[in-house]
């Protein structure tokens, strides 16, 4: 992750942010992606330095991802809400999911413009399934549910899996989170699910703390959250095995072998829990 040329932007007009850092482009950094600026790659080598194993939780987030849909989509549902898709990174929800069942529906929700440019790759979907970009800010669910809905792609009165995937630990205390996720698991019918990832400084709080306050001169908050705070997420709904788990020990892969991240590199838990 040396150095690299900026990624072009197709549309000049938009304000993609090139001036300050932004999350998801920092992820996509830690990632080893590419598109992500130089104000972008000196932020996240902040929280690097503050907590070396910053990509390895990225990397256990992705791989839980692919794991937690295959999932989903092998006990059989076919639709699907991203909200936070982020950069797109291969392969991606939809991808992932019409492997297992080619006739799956994805809609991707997210508000930052530079994910808006790219958003082509995440719309090449089979033939058989349908997927569709929504630009939605996570903070107001009700606003993100209407404009899913007025896609018309999505079925509202059969199980859809909601996915919040690195997304919560942004949501501060004053914004509610746990009201933020009532409200869309509260528009989803029975049999519906959440899937769920959530930073944590559980392991390494001083880390974390470092972590916190690298992202906080970026402008942006962080909250992380123990294991009894993210457990209160699936609050309501029937958690499946292994329940709440760090990331990288949810349904781990026989053919991957053992793992060598330990709790405290991967620091994010994660879950799948069905609405009854």
């Amino acid at each position: 992750m040396g150095n690299q040329q900026e990624p072009e932007a197709e549309c000049t007009e938009t304000d993609l942010g090139q001036s300050r850092a932004h999350s998801a482009r920092m992820y996509d950094y830690y990632l080893g992606g590419k598109t992500n600026y130089a104000v972008d790659r000196q932020a996240a080598e902040e929280v690097v330095h503050a907590f070396p194993a910053i990509e390895t939780v990225a990397r256990v987030n992705r791989a839980y991802m692919h794991r937690a849909m295959r999932f989903l989509a092998g006990e059989g549902v076919r639709q699907f809400i991203d909200v936070g898709t982020g950069i797109p990174t291969a392969p991606n929800v939809h991808q992932v999911v019409q492997e297992v069942a080619p006739d799956c529906r994805v809609v991707y929700v997210d508000n930052d413009p530079i994910v808006l440019v790219y958003a082509d790759s995440l719309l090449s979907g089979t033939p058989q399934g349908r997927t569709v970009y929504v630009d939605g800010d996570a903070s107001r669910p009700a606003d993100v549910l209407t404009a899913v809905k007025a896609e018309g792609i999505v079925n509202f009165d059969r199980p859809i899996a909601l996915s919040l995937h690195a997304l919560l630990h942004f949501v501060t205390d004053a914004q509610d989170p746990y009201e933020l996720v009532n409200v869309f698991m509260d528009a989803l019918p029975a049999g519906s699910f959440l899937s769920l990832t959530h930073c944590t400084g559980d392991f390494a709080p001083d880390a974390w703390q470092a972590v916190a306050d690298a992202y906080a001169r970026q402008g942006t908050s962080v909250r992380v959250r123990s294991r009894t705070e993210v457990e209160r997420f699936f609050d309501g709904l029937i958690l499946e095995k292994p329940g709440v788990a760090v990331g990288h020990r949810w349904r781990p892969e026989a053919a991957s072998g053992p793992s060598l991240v330990s709790d405290a590199q991967a620091s994010l838990y994660v879950g799948v829990a069905r609405k009854p």
